[in-house]
């Protein structure tokens, strides 16, 4: 399908020269940007009148967990630091099956995609009652469904509390069905081509409930196999107090033990860095995602942004679960990542346009994608377009750059477009039903939480 936006407003490429157009066409097809300009001389099956639309590229979600999306907002666990609040909550999450993942998926994603997301990486690693492969085979029904890229995970934990782990037996699975199971599930959906829509990660899920062995083995099978690896690190002092207990290490120099680290590598959280390990992220050039609600909702603290950018260390933008957000909105979670380090840092935080590109350029790096991340001839068509006339954005559209991170965008995108295909059109979802999705979410949560 050609698909051309005539005329847009402004167009904010997020590119290497950091060029904004303004009053061009875009010209997508076969799921590529073949052209930008003005007054383009092509011929297109849909063409959408953009005189009014401000043009970005897809954001990019580096850590998430969906499932938690059946999860939120519940009471017993509010004011939950997080080892009490995993606790809590695993006792819900070993009644996950097919249909509530299915689900939890698809609501998350399509929350993504009206907040301007394109690409998102889910962490998934509960795998109660022994599922694995069928969880990600219905992980990736959601999203195709949908119309969103998804990278996701084979997440793991087989450190259980009997043996000094922090979740139930209920939830772990042996180090032996892990790999055997996340190799599958790499050979079966990780596409490294160009524009894939696919992609797979090894992600053990944090050293107090993945072992020594969990950790190396699977940094082994991953690279033998061509794939990404992932994990939690440096999120809590919590954290950093066990590993020190049980490897007489702090975090970071754990995971060096175990090859954990490197340009294949990125940590979710990545709070309590000290000033010699920056510079071992910089030399390994590993990679963080910053979830700025989740280590707030949590009392987690605050990543030490400005000395990371300083560095060079690629950071990048993600929700975190949706039990410790609790939303899945990728707009929302850029502007409080940059309300928050304005107020930590002053005048060393980065600028409004700086956080726009660690939710895009910087999660395509960090994902290793280059194909998406930015609005130029040759990437993917990915992008995201709100009216400038809205309510919400009086006076504020003068500076389109900044505006996403210093004054927000409330209620939605207008459009987002991934591969050239709308998946958001006027602010609804284009390829499913939302109100039958809403229908049946709320007849599976019930179930799941076992509420009247």
């Amino acid at each position: 399908m050609a698909l051309l936006l005539r005329n847009v407003r402004c167009v904010v490429s997020c590119d290497e020269h950091d060029n904004v157009y303004e009053k061009v066409d875009i010209f997508c097809k076969d799921g590529i940007i073949k052209a930008i300009g003005k007054d383009l001389d092509v011929a297109a099956e849909r063409v959408i009148n953009c005189t009014d639309l401000l043009c970005y590229p897809g954001l990019v979600c580096t850590h998430h967990h969906m499932y938690q999306l059946f999860s939120r907002n519940l009471p017993a666990v509010q004011g939950m630091k997080l080892f009490n609040w995993l606790t809590a909550l695993y006792d819900i999450w070993k009644g996950l099956d097919e249909e509530a993942i299915y689900l939890s998926t698809q609501c998350a994603l399509a929350l993504l995609a009206k907040s301007g997301c394109t690409t998102a990486f889910d962490h998934h690693y509960v795998f109660p009652k022994d599922h694995s492969i069928d969880f990600l085979d219905a992980q990736f029904a959601a999203s195709d469904a949908l119309g969103m890229r998804l990278y996701a995970s084979r997440g793991s934990m087989n450190l259980s509390k009997k043996d000094g782990g922090l979740p139930p037996d209920s939830v772990v699975q042996t180090t032996e069905k892990i790999l055997k199971d996340t190799q599958e599930a790499v050979e079966k959906y990780h596409d490294p081509s160009f524009g894939a829509m696919h992609r797979v990660a090894v992600a053990p899920c944090s050293p107090f409930s993945a072992s020594k062995d969990l950790y190396q083995q699977s940094a082994i099978l991953a690279r033998s196999l061509g794939a990404r690896l992932h994990t939690h690190l440096c999120e809590t002092t919590d954290e950093e107090s066990y590993t020190q207990a049980a490897f007489h290490m702090r975090p970071l120099e754990y995971m060096q033990s175990l090859g954990f680290v490197g340009e294949d590598v990125w940590y979710a959280h990545g709070i309590y860095f000290n000033d010699e390990e920056l510079d071992v992220l910089k030399k390994t050039k590993t990679a963080v995602a910053h979830c700025p609600a989740s280590n707030m909702k949590l009392s987690s603290g605050i990543i030490r942004l400005p000395d990371m950018i300083e560095r060079g260390i690629p950071v990048s933008i993600a929700v975190d679960g949706s039990a410790s957000n609790d939303a899945s909105d990728m707009l929302s979670e850029l502007r409080l990542a940059y309300l928050l380090s304005r107020v930590a840092y002053k005048g060393r935080s980065p600028s409004a346009y700086d956080f726009l590109k660690m939710a895009t350029v910087a999660g395509a790096e960090t994902l290793g994608r280059e194909d998406i991340g930015s609005i130029e001839i040759g990437k993917c068509a990915d992008m995201f377009l709100i009216d400038k006339k809205r309510l919400e954005l009086v006076g504020a559209a003068y500076s389109p750059k900044t505006m996403p991170a210093c004054v927000g965008i409330s209620g939605g995108v207008d459009y987002t477009i991934v591969s050239g295909q709308l998946v958001v059109e006027e602010g609804r979802l284009r390829n499913i039903d939302e109100e039958k999705l809403v229908e049946r979410s709320h007849r599976k949560i019930k179930e799941y939480l076992n509420m009247p």
